[in-house]
């Protein structure tokens, strides 16, 4: 008689199966008779198994249906992969975010699946795997079946990437927990890495004048001036349209947003929807930029509202027109969502300014702002945040460097005689 092949024996007459399932021998009976033939197949049927656990891609349901094991391990059927089950989680949240933030889940859920695999069953994602997903992301390295690292992988991600890309995949395991698909999430226990606040890096004077020197257009000049002196966030200049603009008051009102080409949205927080005062600066640059393109042609756009479904239709001759300096001509009728942050590396490199991200122009506003003595208050409201709590957690440098003014201010204003205390009520 044949040798039994690994993780196959006889029982009663039939032939039956034993492998290791979640750390545990479990054992199931094929019903078949032991014959030679059959010895061989299930021997296959073992290794194929084998094989399926340690890929994360073993569906026990699917495999034995009428398992009693099954109750034992707490499966209920639903076991689903990862790839079926990223679809169907972000289809529904779809209705409940704007297609900017569905864009970039997506793409999340998309890299955080080229590490654990579409196919791999959820169920059989543990705890272990997040920690290594996070070290691969984090590293750039995979890790081999022996958990030392694989040399010839890519460039490791930020830690503010990776705790972003981990809670996207952590709100979908939640998801997969309140519909019954696994008992428990293998988040339990896995905390954000800690990371440290990047230091705002704002222009000095200096190097802002030298930026401007370097501006290659008229209509370039005047989108930097207005940015770093009004702190608008860039998909809100790109989105701008002179309808905004109230000249009389020299004010500026924000109604819309653009962070994908050609999809307007309201702007980045409720708290955007705000009234800006302009300074002298901004002023000057919209009207030398009113020459360019006030009286340029009215675009109806549609601006797609927070409400899943609704939107609306805005008038807008917008401010800044990127076909006005194309070199080659050809250009849009508005900015796409980050094009013009290529002007901004080219006037650092040409004013020989050390390079630092656009967005730096937003920091540079609160800074100068914060450094002439601005209110935070005052700050916040004009950057659309939601409370002066950003300013003081991001700008605190800025603030406590302008403590010795503050002194000026309180030693000039109070006067000698010692200010009358509010007297107690009379019972």
């Amino acid at each position: 008689m044949s040798k039994y092949p690994t993780g196959v024996e006889n029982h009663g007459g039939t032939l039956r199966l034993w492998f290791i399932y979640k750390g545990k021998r479990v054992r199931e009976s094929l019903g078949v008779e032991d014959t030679p033939k059959n010895r061989k197949i299930a021997g296959e049927l073992r290794t194929s198994i084998g094989f399926a656990i340690k890929t994360g891609t073993f569906n026990y349901a699917a495999q034995f249906p009428q398992s009693p094991n099954l109750k034992k391990f707490g499966i209920t059927g639903q076991d689903i992969t990862l790839g079926v089950i990223s679809a169907k989680w972000l289809e529904l949240k779809r209705m409940e975010i704007t297609e900017n933030a569905f864009r970039r889940y997506k793409s999340y859920i998309k890299i955080t699946q080229e590490n654990l695999g579409p196919e791999r069953l959820l169920s059989s994602i543990s705890h272990e795997d997040i920690l290594t997903l996070r070290m691969e992301l984090l590293t750039g390295y995979q890790v081999n079946g022996k958990h030392q690292l694989n040399r010839s992988a890519k460039k490791g991600r930020t830690v503010r990437t990776v705790n972003v890309y981990l809670a996207c995949l952590s709100g979908m395991m939640e998801f997969a927990v309140h519909n019954g698909y696994i008992e428990k999430s293998p988040f339990t226990g896995v905390d954000p890495l800690r990371k440290s606040r990047p230091e705002p890096d704002p222009l000095s004077k200096d190097e802002y004048r030298r930026l401007l020197d370097a501006a290659p257009a008229e209509q370039i000049r005047n989108l930097w001036v207005l940015a770093v002196n009004t702190g608008l966030r860039h998909g809100e200049i790109s989105a701008l349209a002179w309808e905004d603009i109230d000249t009389k008051n020299l004010t500026i009102t924000i109604r819309r947003n653009l962070a994908i080409k050609d999809h307007f949205t309201p702007p980045k927080t409720d708290c955007g929807n705000r009234t800006i005062n302009l300074t002298l600066p901004a002023i000057q640059a919209l009207k030398n930029q009113m020459a360019y393109t006030r009286m340029g042609k009215q675009h109806k756009i549609k601006v797609h509202l927070r409400e899943f479904g609704r939107a609306r239709t805005d008038e807008c001759t917008f401010v800044f027109v990127p076909k006005l300096t194309a070199r080659n001509g050809i250009g849009g009728d508005w900015y796409a969502p980050g094009s013009f942050g290529a002007t901004w590396n080219l006037m650092l490199q040409r004013a020989g300014i050390r390079h630092r991200k656009a967005y730096e122009s937003r920091h540079t506003f609160a800074c100068w702002a914060l450094s002439a003595g601005a209110n935070p208050n005052f700050i916040a409201a004009q950057m659309g945040h939601t409370s002066a709590q950003m300013v003081y957690n991001v700008y605190g440098k800025w603030m406590s460097d302008n403590n010795g003014d503050q002194m000026s201010i309180m030693n000039a204003n109070f006067s000698e005689d010692v200010p009358q205390m509010p007297q107690a009520i009379s019972q």
